[in-house]
């Protein structure tokens, strides 16, 4: 029996690739944009729930304007947490289950990474307080939901640090990135995939089953933003490759600060799902590919 699935968000990178990727798996997905499901109403959100009755219900859509979000915060709060409690308790009317992603700016990056699931939170910037408080407020409402944290999503797709890259490399401008943050680069492909393929497991599952609670999932490895960057433009651009200067955080003020190094523990992932990412690296790669063309 065909797998409904409710989505929200279309257009954001994981969104379009959970889209791109559906056709690949047993499943029908109903997925919701703004114009049908606006997330700053919680109320409209959790009635399309009760309307579509899914099997399971996965937000792919969020708040996510790090800096904006210092002087949105009532904004930032109703979508990150508000509206995803909200559709959660629905989901929990309907019998179905929920994936909410979360991020790993929920931590503060002073506290030894890699980071555990379990271990200490503490956010530096409203962005992660309101993920933070969403993640509390799906838990709280539903019993089958699963966080899913992950950490500087890019794609081929919408904006992303690589395509940024690409695009201040061709304007010819100096290049300094910031070379005192550290963390794990994430496929949107690579992470739309472990999603649609947990889907049907989430569905089957009973509350308590161990699939549920929090797990955190980005590709194997860790590097800086500026190391980042180097290898975006190796893979790329190969000889043509520029220069690229480092930058302390410090130097780099903007309204919202962020983790010196929020780097997340992978390893509940390999042992309760089973999966063990590729290296951010490969993940790159394709990526750059499809950008090439």
């Amino acid at each position: 029996m065909t797998l409904k699935i409710l989505q929200f968000g279309t257009t954001g990178q994981l969104g379009v690739e959970l889209l791109r990727q559906a056709p690949g798996h047993d499943v029908a997905v109903t997925a919701l944009g703004r114009a049908e499901a606006d997330l700053a109403d919680p109320d409209a959100a959790a009635a399309q729930v009760r309307a579509h009755r899914p099997d399971v219900v996965v937000i792919a859509a969020a708040y996510t304007a790090v800096d904006l979000a210092e002087t949105e915060g009532d904004l930032a709060r109703t979508v990150n947490a508000l509206t995803p409690g909200a559709i959660a308790a629905a989901a929990r009317e309907a019998g179905a289950a929920l994936i909410n992603v979360s991020t790993d700016y929920v931590f503060d990056g002073d506290g030894g990474a890699p980071y555990a699931e379990d271990a200490p939170t503490n956010p530096l910037n409203a962005y992660g307080r309101t993920k933070l408080e969403g993640e509390r407020t799906v838990a709280a409402a539903n019993p089958r939901a699963l966080n899913i944290r992950t950490s500087w999503v890019v794609s081929p797709h919408g904006k992303n640090f690589v395509k940024t890259m690409l695009r201040v490399a061709a304007a010819g401008n100096p290049l300094k990135v910031v070379d005192d943050q550290a963390g794990r680069p994430t496929s949107a492909g690579d992470l739309a995939g472990f999603i649609l393929g947990l889907a049907p497991r989430l569905a089957a599952a009973p509350a308590g089953d161990p699939l549920f609670g929090t797990v955190h999932f980005a590709n194997t490895g860790e590097v800086t933003w500026r190391d980042f960057a180097v290898e975006i433009f190796a893979q790329a651009l190969g000889e043509a490759a520029p220069e690229v200067g480092g930058q302390r955080t410090a130097d780099y003020v903007t309204p919202a600060r962020r983790p010196l190094r929020a780097t997340m523990d992978l390893g509940r992932l390999e042992r309760v799902y089973g999966v063990t990412p590729r290296p951010w690296q490969a993940a790159l790669a394709d990526i750059v590919a499809e950008l090439k063309g």
